[in-house]
């Protein structure tokens, strides 16, 4: 990847949470005070699994795309294709997926919003034969 295309620093592997994604990802955290902020970075077709941000109040989480070509797909919805500059609210309790396009990086920042009661459960991995057919 091209480090210049993202103002944001790579970050580590982001192996606490690669149960959860098909492929490597890289996470920097910007901020753990306050709101929840975090640079996202996925390889080409890496991809989380589908989940669900859950909340008494509040919750979800907002994307902001920095760099690169991806997804995101709410399920029983078509996939939405994101580049640099796209904004995705995903609000609480809406079963969703984001990740890298199959031939590009793609690096995001994650906000999550204030929650009272917030979890994320993750669900199944994304269907490789549905994934395969988003070139």
């Amino acid at each position: 990847m091209d480090n210049n295309s993202n103002i944001f620093k790579l970050g580590e592997k982001n192996d606490k949470y690669s149960q959860y994604f098909i492929g490597q990802s890289y996470l920097n955290m910007l901020s753990t005070e306050q709101v929840v902020i975090a640079n996202v970075t996925f390889e080409p077709s890496c991809r989380n699994n589908w989940h669900i941000h859950n909340a008494e109040s509040g919750g979800g989480q907002i994307l902001l795309v920095t760099s690169g070509r991806g997804y995101y797909q709410e399920w029983g919805k078509e996939p939405l294709e994101l580049n640099p500059g796209d904004v995705v609210n995903i609000p609480a309790g809406v079963k969703h997926w984001h990740g890298a396009a199959p031939d590009s990086w793609f690096s995001h920042i994650a906000i999550e919003v204030p929650a009272v009661s917030g979890s994320t459960k993750w669900c199944e991995p994304v269907n490789d034969e549905k994934y395969n057919k988003l070139k």
